[in-house]
């Protein structure tokens, strides 16, 4: 399997674009397989599916932005951003947190229209990729603009934060610890981690495998009181079981 990928992958690099019938002439396999492969590819950022095919990536695309943290175990963050987005209805109101993980929720929103949502967000990156779409009513949160990723935070954060009650948020962490609970670095970051529990009725952690454990600086609230954990499945059996025993509401993407 891995094989026929990169052999996929080489096509489109030389060819540009692929068309699913050609290929799976060429690998003598169905299309539905084909269509997989491609669909995992673009997942991974490798190529960008298109309506019969695949397109190249160009390289200037790739790297919109500076931040490394965006590009770091990206086909994970992708499969939970998809995963995530099953969760979200048609009509919703939702806040979408500065996190990587999150702000590939957003793209994957802006490309696909089915569903019509308010987005409120305190993350310049989102809410550029985010403005102007047709199907999204966005909300830009105020205040001090800093972090890694660009974002607001402070007191005026915080009171914009508190003029919204949305269905349900979705954030990023530092890491999660099974003993203490969500973590955070910064301590503006975690005060508008807090600040959006309060806003959602539900909220969604996405999180990657490489999130669980290690250490911390700042909690940002226990487990319980997160309505799920999206995470991807390189997560380790160990992880898995605490969550079972724990009873986390851990969802695999």
């Amino acid at each position: 399997m891995e094989e026929r990928r990169q052999a996929i992958l080489r096509e489109v690099e030389e060819m540009g674009k692929v068309r699913v019938a050609e290929l799976s002439k060429k690998f003598e396999c169905s299309e539905v397989t084909i269509r997989n492969d491609i669909k995992s590819m673009d997942m991974e950022g490798l190529l960008k599916r298109t309506h019969g095919g695949a397109v190249k990536i160009e390289k200037e695309t790739t790297r919109k932005y500076s931040a490394e943290s965006i590009y770091r175990n990206m086909g994970r963050k992708k499969r939970i951003a998809a995963c995530a987005y099953e969760f979200i209805e048609d009509r919703d109101t939702i806040i979408i947190d500065d996190a990587s993980s999150s702000f590939y929720l957003a793209l994957f929103i802006k490309e696909h229209p089915e569903k019509h949502l308010a987005i409120v967000t305190n993350s310049l990156l989102v809410g550029n990729e985010l403005a102007g779409v047709e199907h999204v009513e966005l909300y830009m949160v105020g205040g001090h603009v800093g972090g890694h990723l660009a974002a607001t935070m402070g007191d005026a954060a915080l009171q914009n934060m508190e003029q919204f009650h949305v269905d349900k948020a979705f954030i990023g962490v530092h890491s999660i610890n099974f003993d203490v609970g969500l973590t955070s670095i910064a301590t503006p970051q975690m005060q508008v981690k807090r600040a959006i529990l309060k806003a959602a009725e539900e909220v969604y952690v996405l999180a990657d495998s490489s999130k669980f454990g290690g250490g911390y600086l700042s909690v940002i609230c226990p487990i319980r009181e997160v309505y799920k954990i999206i995470t991807d499945d390189e997560v380790s059996r160990d992880v898995i079981k605490k969550a079972q025993e724990m009873e986390v509401p851990l969802v695999i993407a």
